[in-house]
């Protein structure tokens, strides 16, 4: 029995080092990379600029790997579930992601998804994941699920990376409370 309690064991750490997801985010206190993204809320097209909602507060950068999968389903309900705390404190809340791209329109206003409630971007390319290191490994025209606070002056406060989409809702909403100028809107 122990030469297979060896095995597996073996098995089990080669897994891990071939894990479909990098995790070597941008380090906090970090300059978060500017970008302009072809975005959508509730289905219409627009620019996201990322200086742009800086100026309005703090910005979530949620990176995942393609609308219409089952982990960003949940990711992008969690958030839209959950999106009036963050903007109590001003925050905006931006998907981003490289994959399914022709599906971002409808993932950004389906009910049981986005539900028009925040804006999702267009990453062609993963451009801008590279710049976040944010890429899947094994498809690296993809971002990786990793989700970012930028404080208003546009330096990474908090960065959480999981390829489990449950926990970054509250980990990104517990780092905005722990700014130091977070205070809640009235």
């Amino acid at each position: 029995m122990k030469p297979l309690l060896a095995l597996a064991t073996a098995t089990a750490l080669a897994l891990g080092a071939f894990s479909p997801a990098s995790h070597a985010e941008l380090k906090v206190g970090a300059h978060a990379p500017e970008f302009s993204l072809p975005a959508w809320l509730a289905g219409n097209p627009f620019t996201f600029d990322l200086d742009a909602a800086l100026k309005k507060g703090p910005v979530v950068v949620y990176f995942f790997p393609a609308p219409h999968t089952s982990g960003c389903n949940v990711e992008a309900h969690l958030f839209s579930e959950a999106i009036d705390k963050f903007k109590a404190y001003n925050a905006t809340v931006i998907g981003v992601t490289a994959g399914n791209l022709d599906q971002i329109s409808d993932f950004s206003k389906e009910t049981d998804h986005c539900s028009g409630k925040f804006a999702v971007a267009a990453d062609k390319g993963a451009a801008i994941a590279r710049e976040y290191d944010s890429i899947l490994t094994m498809k690296p025209d993809w971002s990786n699920r990793t989700s970012y606070l930028i404080n208003q002056s546009g330096n990474i406060a908090a960065a959480y990376s999981a390829m489990s989409p449950k926990d970054h809702v509250g980990e990104m909403l517990a780092a905005l409370k722990a700014l130091p100028q977070a205070k809640p809107a009235h």
